[in-house]
């Protein structure tokens, strides 16, 4: 029977030997395969410079299909689609920006942690007044360094308490 070759970007698999490989791995097919492959990772600031730079497919824009397909040297983008993109680059480049202003310089979570020990032990030789505790934890809330609020999907028990504290309900059925 032999070997088989199987190949991740045509996903198909042929019988391995040195003509088969070389003629496949040349071949029309497996370059516009591999092609897509990369393409799919590719950032979108990168696909709206290539698409603003290309001309209006006709062919795609009249009968809303092209024999090349995303082989085609033109686009295929509508007004709309590349107006959503402008917004989304937009909108990452914000992102970006945004992360690197909430990240202040100098601060660390070391030295946040430290100051959040010293307000804590403070409080406990001050005594245990609930106002202290509630300005306290509402000022603890907005002092969090932004690297441990930009973690995603934290367990309900990583979060911070909501602005105005946990809501509890009171059963009055017990007697």
């Amino acid at each position: 029977m032999g070997k088989r070759y199987y190949c991740d970007y045509c996903d198909r698999s042929f019988q391995d030997n040195m003509h088969n490989r070389k003629k496949h791995l040349n071949g029309v097919q497996h370059h516009r395969a591999k092609k897509a492959w990369y393409d799919s990772f590719r950032d979108s600031s990168a696909i709206l410079c290539d698409e603003q730079t290309k001309k209006p497919c006709r062919k795609f824009l009249q009968k809303g299909i092209c024999d090349f397909g995303p082989n085609c040297r033109f686009s295929h983008m509508s007004e709309d689609e590349l107006f959503n993109l402008k917004r989304q680059v937009e909108d990452e480049r914000q992102r970006r920006e945004d992360s690197v202003d909430r990240m202040m310089p100098g601060r660390s979570i070391e030295e946040w942690l430290s100051r959040r020990e010293k307000k804590r032990t403070a409080l406990g030789i001050e005594g245990d007044s609930k106002d202290k505790q509630d300005s306290e934890e509402g000022q603890e809330e907005s002092d969090i360094p932004q690297p441990l609020l930009s973690i995603p999907d934290l367990p309900p028990s990583l979060l911070p308490p909501p602005p105005g504290g946990w809501k509890v309900k009171m059963n009055t059925e017990w007697g």
